[in-house]
């Protein structure tokens, strides 16, 4: 769905909270073969049963992709992605785990190279079927400002 929302629109504190999706071990599997991120902690079930953590995590790249890919239900076409700060892995998440995602509006500031424009920067959350924040992010947006009549 398109949905234009100039700077001045965002309203600090208005969050929303995706659909949910499941991790499967396909997932894994894909994810690997794309990164060539193949570490015993995402593949290898016999090893993860000697951690503590008793069974495979999903790579943090993974639930950081979908996590955000889980947001893009709204394009707005006066902004784009400047890119993520303060990304953290809270929680490991495993097989058979189902995230979604609560984005929040943190803040907005000028943006000093362009002036017609700003920054909006969200909180993004993933979320475990247990309500558990298990990533962090914040996605800075740069959003035109509306025109002003000359």
């Amino acid at each position: 769905m398109e949905q234009v929302t100039y700077f001045e629109d965002y309203e600090i504190g208005s969050s929303r909270l995706t659909g949910g999706r499941t991790i499967t071990e396909t997932d894994f599997v894909v994810h690997a073969g794309h990164t060539g991120d193949f570490f015993p902690h995402h593949m290898d079930a016999e090893f993860m049963k000697t951690t503590p953590f008793g069974q495979r995590i999903a790579h943090g790249t993974l639930v950081f992709s979908v996590g955000v890919g889980l947001t893009a239900t709204i394009i707005n076409p006066v902004a784009f992605s400047y890119g993520y700060d303060r990304l953290r892995f809270i929680k490991p998440v495993f097989i058979g785990d189902t995230i979604r995602t609560r984005t929040t509006i943190a803040a907005k500031e000028d943006d000093p190279k362009r002036p017609e424009s700003g920054r909006v920067i969200e909180r993004i959350e993933v979320l475990n079927q247990r309500d558990e924040v298990v990533l962090a992010a914040d996605h800075i947006y740069i959003v035109e400002r509306r025109k002003q009549p000359a």
